[in-house]
């Protein structure tokens, strides 16, 4: 099984980088995990608002297997703790999926037709971020939920 984080849209910053290359090196030590991003800058952005967003969920499906696993990444998502994050984790790593896909939406979000499909919609704040620090944040958090399901000091309660 792998983790993946993918995100919709062309990356357009560095700032972030050293530290994200940091924290997903340290989770290669637990499991595969990956950073994909999907280019949708070739998408037409006059269409109105549900057509792009059905078109990136297109673009989404089409690279999504079928044992695979579909977490959304969303500011009205549920929220969890660090220690709830990780017990959710582990649940969803017991599912035996192929990979773990958690999924930053586009500029305007992701289609209802991606929520529907996933298995759960994960908020990391009610706050709005840029992509790159959503994916800082985001490998930080899987790399603390690993750390308190081994019981490694890095996390403190």
């Amino acid at each position: 099984m792998t983790i993946e984080l993918w995100s919709l849209g062309k990356e357009n910053t560095k700032l972030v980088d050293k530290a994200i290359e940091e924290y997903c090196s340290r989770l290669n030590r637990y499991t595969g995990f990956n950073i994909v991003t999907i280019d949708n800058s070739k998408l037409p952005k006059t269409l109105p608002k549900i057509q792009l967003l059905d078109k990136e969920a297109d673009l989404v499906q089409d690279k999504l297997l079928e044992r695979d696993l579909l977490v959304v990444l969303d500011e009205h998502g549920k929220c969890f703790t660090s220690k709830e994050f990780s017990e959710k984790l582990n649940q969803l790593m017991n599912l035996s999926p192929v990979r773990i896909i958690f999924l930053i939406g586009g500029s305007y979000g992701i289609s209802d037709k991606l929520k529907a499909k996933a298995t759960l919609i994960l908020g990391l704040s009610t706050f709005t971020f840029p992509h790159q620090l959503v994916r800082l944040l985001f490998t930080e958090q899987l790399y603390r939920a690993f750390t308190i399901l081994k019981n490694e000091k890095y996390h403190h309660e």
